[in-house]
């Protein structure tokens, strides 16, 4: 027996680092953050990373963000959320050679890449690296499909799994004949945020006499986003984008400053115009406010300031719903069980329909569409009317959607294990 103790010690230390291994947490390496002017993309992140703290609480989340900028700010918002998120910074080169030493050791530990949603696979090259370099999987996250002429077709056939945030946008990826073994439709990520800030939140609505469940909140849009005002982006001025949204201002607000002087003169309500992207902020005042009888202008406020996520969902939480010709500030509401209606255009991507498959068909409008435009009023009225029954429908499309969140957890969990 002794002449084997050495061979059985041995064998043991081998099933205890076996054991071991098994006991690590599963590494995600999460590239997200497509820009930080738009409070929609930054929710992308701490939304996913929410999701996965509720459904597969043992990973660990690395996130490496897209964008160059990082503000401070969202860093502390991040850290006070997930006080153990590892940000990583970083490019790979064509060969997918890491620029920094933080990134190659946070690719060397990661177990998957995920790319997160957003308006299409930004990020396709990264992800193909990944795999290419590393051997390990990655997978796509709630984003929009042929958007912009981005080349990721190569890299979504080598994809593990690939989840659209949109139907329309599933279709065309199994039109084109797109190879994934697993597509399938799922929440946009920022579904997941519950981010908050009620001290900032709270401090705001006080100085501007917005009481709690007494206030309603509004996003106005351009059609095309005027990029060339991200002064990070250093985009030229677009004539062509800036005539087109100056000829349908009209078009597309005259409803929205109907619905608010409705809401007014037949509640005891009072209105927040808010915005997503800060290019919004103006419009706010031009193209809404300045519009309104000056009865109805005494009880709504402007938001001439950025706010950031977690500031904006406690300003949601805290109102009676949301009308917005945004997308994401709906997603943030119906998220944290508020009450949201979308309005989207042609010039806008086929994300608007996800509102159709979360059961909130009646809560979305195609302003191109007359018959659209004519039922908007009478729905943001009733909503702001009936508040406790409008918040029983958002938390109906809540449960929804968290459930399927559940869902593609759990396969990324197998995806990992295997």
């Amino acid at each position: 027996m002794k002449k084997y103790l050495p061979l059985l010690l041995f064998l043991g230390a081998i099933l205890t680092l076996g054991s071991c291994a098994k006991r690590q947490n599963p590494v995600i390496l999460l590239r997200s953050g497509w820009q930080v002017e738009n409070i929609g993309d930054v929710s992308h992140t701490p939304g996913f990373l929410a999701t996965v703290e509720k459904y597969y609480p043992e990973a660990e989340v690395i996130f490496w963000p897209f964008y160059g900028l990082l503000p401070d700010e969202e860093v502390a918002m991040l850290k006070k959320r997930f006080p153990r998120l590892t940000i990583v910074r970083g490019t790979l080169d064509d060969s997918g050679a890491a620029s920094t030493p933080e990134l190659a050791e946070a690719i060397s530990r990661a177990d998957i890449f995920i790319h997160n949603s957003g308006p299409s696979t930004l990020a396709w090259k990264d992800a193909y690296l990944f795999k290419v370099t590393t051997g390990k999987p990655f997978g796509v996250y709630g984003v929009t499909y042929g958007l912009y002429g981005i080349p990721e077709r190569k890299a979504l056939d080598e994809a593990a799994f690939v989840y659209f945030r949109d139907t329309v946008s599933l279709a065309l990826a199994r039109r084109d004949g797109v190879a994934a073994p697993i597509m399938e439709w799922a929440p946009d990520a920022a579904f997941g945020a519950d981010v908050t800030d009620d001290d900032k939140a709270l401090a705001y609505l006080s100085a501007h006499a917005l009481q709690p469940g007494k206030y309603i909140c509004c996003n106005p849009n351009h059609r095309r986003t005027p990029f060339w005002e991200h002064k990070f982006k250093n985009r030229d001025f677009d004539q062509s984008v800036y005539d087109r949204n100056e000829s349908m201002r009209e078009h597309d607000h005259a409803p929205m400053i109907e619905a608010i002087v409705q809401i007014v003169r037949h509640t005891d309500l009072k209105v927040l115009i808010g915005h997503e992207d800060y290019t919004e902020i103006p419009i706010g005042k031009e193209w809404i406010l300045d519009k309104l009888p000056q009865d109805v202008r005494e009880r709504v406020v402007w938001r001439d300031t950025p706010w950031t996520v977690d500031e904006a969902i406690s300003i949601y939480k805290h109102s009676v719903g949301l009308f917005s010709h945004e997308m994401h500030g709906p997603i943030l509401c119906i998220a944290n069980g508020v009450p949201a209606l979308v309005v989207r255009w042609a010039e806008q991507s086929s994300k608007g329909l996800m509102w159709k498959t979360i059961g909130l068909d009646s809560w979305l409008f195609d302003f191109d569409c007359e018959a659209d435009i004519e039922r908007y009023v009478p729905t943001v009225l009733d909503v702001a009317m009936h508040p406790e029954e409008s918040r029983q429908i958002a938390g109906k499309a809540r449960a929804f959607v968290n459930e399927r969140q559940r869902e593609t957890m759990e396969v990324i969990k197998r995806i990992v294990g295997k």
